[in-house]
């Protein structure tokens, strides 16, 4: 049961006039209560040929490789809040670039964000939230231990973009996305 914090009465599911969707309604002050999707924001922090991968010390996936990334604060942009996670996860300094992968996760109400970025030296060390913190070029990277369809997806992408010149500056670069569905598996 859920309640409005508004003015405590018990909320119902119905749609509200005017709208398409069921949402929490109050009964009592008429507030419509929405619940949208988290935006969960991270980087892929480059260093010469590699990438800076996290060992997850939290669950889910606990013990799992992910990209350092985590949810959006209020108050921050999607970039700053990127290289807040890759600095809280890793402790490494990056200069954030353009956006790179958007992944649309609706069974888990998220949205993820990749951006690239440059890792300005390899100075990085395990945050509370990671085991441990370990640069891996393309064919040391533990695609089974992988934590998240999302992080196997824009991984893919990346050396994928990569290996054709993307990077390179003669070439565009454009933003990758795709909906990872409920039971996809890695």
């Amino acid at each position: 049961m859920k309640y409005c914090p508004n003015c405590a009465s018990l909320l119902a599911i119905k749609i509200p006039a005017g709208d398409n969707r069921p949402r929490h309604v109050c009964d009592s002050c008429a507030r419509i209560h929405y619940q949208n999707p988290r935006n969960v924001v991270g980087t892929i922090p480059v260093y010469g040929n590699s990438i800076l991968l996290c060992k997850r010390a939290i669950e889910p996936r606990h013990g799992y490789w992910t990209l350092p990334a985590g949810f959006m604060e209020l108050g921050e942009s999607t970039p700053a809040g990127a290289a807040r996670e890759t600095y809280e996860e890793a402790g490494a300094t990056v200069e954030v670039g353009p956006l790179f992968s958007i992944l649309n996760v609706p069974h888990a109400e998220q949205v993820h964000l990749f951006y690239l970025a440059t890792m300005t030296a390899p100075i990085y060390s395990a945050g509370e939230e990671s085991l441990e913190v370990a640069l891996f070029c393309e064919n040391e990277i533990p695609w089974d231990q992988l934590a998240f369809p999302t992080i196997k997806q824009t991984l893919e992408w990346y050396f994928s973009d990569r290996a054709q010149g993307v990077f390179d500056h003669s070439a565009q670069a454009f933003v990758h996305s795709r909906d990872i569905l409920k039971n996809e598996n890695l």
